[in-house]
């Protein structure tokens, strides 16, 4: 196999990792053969945010997609009939430095399937990253899949080397990761991740040793188990607050060939992903509590209302809001507005009294805003309607776009 069949095998593989976001822009960055290789459409080059906001490519692929565990929602699981191909490190530096060069990628990230042990595996990852930045003198942004069972020193070194490194859970429930996954250990990666966080925040002390700057991010998969958007959710909130992680992603289970029976036979929908990503930004940027989260009593997010429109449903009592008068913190409630829409408003505020019309030159969506503000020449009157749910829920056309 030449080194052009296994990138396209690689990246393709690398698509199923979600902790390193990636774009929807299509045959943005097509080179090679017919069909092209490193499109963003989830495989090959994807698009992330280093620290200061920046969004960077980079070159997404495994080192090897032959892996010596069986977990059962894994593509690449030991007994799966699937094609396998390995990387060297000297290859994936190879492949870095080359889209680098031309512009292509500013950074590479790296996983892999489990080859021996963790130790070698993580022997092999650190190895890319060091010749990279020790041999080439690589400054690109590099993202590393850790393997918690792995020897710390091998851990520290990533984390020397590396600008993030992530640790996936997979899933919400150590009795559902001990099911489908029998060789993980959920308090053995919670163990990792503590041990990571010390040394980040250590990292951060004025004349410190750098170590991944750009923290720590981890996945799990929405819709292989019986997990509730309220167990999801939990799990993600303790996550945040007890290792201090940048992002938490979402992946929507997918079915795989010869999949075992215990796992589901149709997809999570897209829309159950998006919903929680939303559920996410509400914890994380717009000062809600795991409590206030819309959920209904099955203990999953409503999929026809975004959730912030569905908490607001059911508060009216806390509207209309006058944007002319209220503080920060109950503007960011309003559905139709969000952080930065905010300071745009208490900016424009300063110097005169907002109407409908500002809004509208503000770009923002007066359909939604309509019922829950109060402004200079707008007072609502549909508050109270029976039907207002039904008003503002989009149309199946639009939330069939994460169908």
């Amino acid at each position: 196999m030449d080194l052009l069949d296994k990138l396209s095998l690689l990246a393709d593989a690398a698509k199923y990792d979600a902790s390193c976001a990636s774009s929807g822009t299509d045959r943005r960055h097509s080179l090679g053969r017919a069909g092209g290789i490193g499109s963003t459409e989830g495989m090959g080059i994807c698009h992330a945010y280093a620290p200061d906001g920046r969004c960077i490519s980079l070159l997404k692929i495994l080192l090897t997609n032959a892996c010596i565990y069986d977990c059962l929602y894994c593509i690449n699981r030991r007994s799966s009939n699937v094609r396998r191909a390995r990387f060297t490190p000297e290859e994936v530096v190879t492949l870095t430095l080359g889209f680098y060069r031309r512009n292509c990628i500013e950074g590479l990230f790296l996983s892999s399937g489990i080859i021996r042990s963790p130790d070698y595996t993580m022997e092999q990852v650190v190895r890319v990253a060091r010749l990279l930045r020790d041999t080439h003198g690589f400054r690109g942004y590099i993202h590393l899949k850790t393997i918690p069972d792995a020897d710390p020193a091998l851990l520290a070194e990533a984390g020397r080397l590396a600008d993030r490194l992530s640790i996936n859970v997979e899933l919400p429930r150590a009795d559902s990761l001990g099911t489908l996954a029998p060789e993980k250990d959920l308090p053995g990666i919670r163990r990792t991740m503590a041990r990571l966080r010390t040394r980040i925040d250590a990292g951060r002390e004025r004349g410190a040793p750098r170590f991944a700057p750009a923290g720590q991010s981890t996945q799990m998969i929405v819709g292989a188990d019986d997990s509730t958007d309220r167990h999801i959710l939990t799990s993600a909130t303790n996550l945040y607050g007890s290792y201090g992680l940048r992002r938490v992603y979402y992946s929507a289970y997918s079915p795989i060939p010869d999949a075992s029976a215990r796992l589901p036979s149709r997809a999570a929908p897209l829309l159950r992903e998006h919903r929680l990503y939303q559920s996410d930004w509400l914890l994380r940027f717009y000062g809600y509590g795991l409590d206030e989260l819309p959920l209904e009593d099955d203990g999953n997010l409503d999929l026809a209302l975004d959730p912030k429109l569905a908490w607001a449903l059911r508060h009216r009592g806390m509207f209309p809001v006058d944007l002319n008068a209220a503080d920060r913190a109950v503007l960011l409630r309003v559905p139709g507005l969000g952080v930065k829409s905010v300071g745009r408003i208490l900016q424009a505020r300063r110097h005169r009294r907002l109407r409908m019309g500002d809004l509208a030159r503000l770009r923002l969506p007066l359909a939604k805003l309509a019922p829950f503000v109060v402004t200079a020449d707008h007072r609502p009157r549909t508050l109270d309607r029976a039907d207002l749910r039904a008003r503002l829920v989009p149309p199946p056309a639009q939330r069939d776009l994460f169908a």
